[in-house]
């Protein structure tokens, strides 16, 4: 089978995108550290997701290569004001992501009933409402589930019910053998000889 080829667009799809991002990724960063094994290149790779979140991989010192690179760029007339900058910019977005993350374990910690002693009233309607949601899908997904065992069970069931009904098909002629077998037995048992107490002749005479 042929695969078609990609057109290189945006994937509207939301999980379909990340689910892209996190495989070619990862596929990039090791490919990265391969050629830098392989070939003993120096190489370093910064990505930054849609969120934010920074990936990175050096095979060395990442300050010393992003300015290897600066200075590179620019024909060696990179100045140390213009590095300084540049790695203030990513400092600055590297405090930013800590924030993020912050932010979100905050979050996680109310969602989970820790740190509501300072919430307002309508912090915990919102944590209340997120929470009901989470419910319904976890509810929904219960549900699906265990409607998958249910059909799972009864196909059981009618594949237990036809061989019960072959079995029964086969069943007479099993008991018509038995029969037979049965009624041979008895009539060779009726030629044994059997004891009487019959005698012929006159009675003997008691004194």
């Amino acid at each position: 089978m042929v695969r078609g080829k990609i057109q290189m667009k945006r994937i509207e799809n939301a999980t379909s995108r990340q689910v892209t991002f996190s495989k070619r990724r990862s596929g990039l960063l090791k490919k990265a550290f391969e050629l830098s094994i392989l070939c003993e290149a120096e190489i370093a790779a910064i990505v930054f997701s849609q969120k934010g979140r920074l990936y990175e991989f050096s095979s060395s010192d990442m300050q010393k290569l992003t300015e290897r690179y600066l200075n590179h760029a620019k024909g060696g007339e990179f100045n140390n004001i213009a590095v300084d900058q540049y790695m203030q910019q990513l400092m600055r977005e590297s405090v930013s992501m800590a924030k993020k993350i912050e932010l979100l374990d905050v979050s996680q910690r109310k969602l989970l009933g820790h740190g509501l002693s300072l919430c307002t009233c309508e912090e915990l309607e919102e944590i209340e409402s997120q929470l009901e949601r989470s419910l319904c899908r976890i509810r929904e997904r219960k549900a699906q589930l265990l409607m998958d065992q249910i059909k799972h069970l009864k196909e059981k069931e009618r594949l237990l019910l036809e061989e019960n009904a072959s079995l029964r098909k086969k069943l007479p002629v099993a008991q018509e053998k038995e029969i037979v077998l049965n009624c041979s037995q008895s009539s060779q048992g009726s030629d044994i000889d059997v004891e009487t107490e019959l005698f012929l002749g006159l009675p003997q005479m008691r004194c």
